[in-house]
């Protein structure tokens, strides 16, 4: 699986952990920012790019809070990222709302924790079905 990620300058240093943790679990991964963007609106717009042009199958995003990259990367038209703070919200995203990105603040969430949402997103697949109806209707916003 390949799986991209980014981070401004305050979620570099989880990122660089969680980057070893995927390299260390044989995931293929595609860094857009080996430094740090100046701004989490560049980084997380670089892994929305990845994830929009097909070179990804899913993404994780990095700064402070994780909100900002996920309002950021949710104004493209097509993705669907969510600020994850937990297991669960990162698995229920992945199967339900189909979620190509999840965002991770590195203010809130500690390495460990961490390397456990990321598995359990990276772990889940999207169940389609009568969940496709909310995607259809995300996309077709203006």
């Amino acid at each position: 699986m390949k799986v991209v990620i980014g981070s401004d300058e305050k979620g570099f240093n989880l990122k660089e952990l969680v980057k070893k943790y995927l390299l260390d679990h044989s995931y293929e991964v595609i860094d857009v920012s080996e430094k740090p963007a100046e701004d989490f609106v560049d980084s997380s717009l670089a892994v929305t790019k990845e994830v929009l042009n097909g070179n990804a199958d899913k993404a994780v995003m990095f700064d402070e809070y994780g909100v900002g990259s996920a309002m950021a990367s949710n104004k493209v038209k097509g993705m669907v990222t969510a600020n994850v703070v937990e297991e669960n919200t990162a698995h229920m995203t992945a199967m339900h709302n189909g979620a190509k990105a999840i965002s991770i603040g590195s203010g809130v969430v500690g390495e460990k924790l961490a390397y456990n949402i990321v598995q359990y997103y990276l772990d889940t697949e999207y169940a389609g079905g009568r969940h496709q109806v909310r995607l259809d209707m995300l996309n077709k916003m203006i």
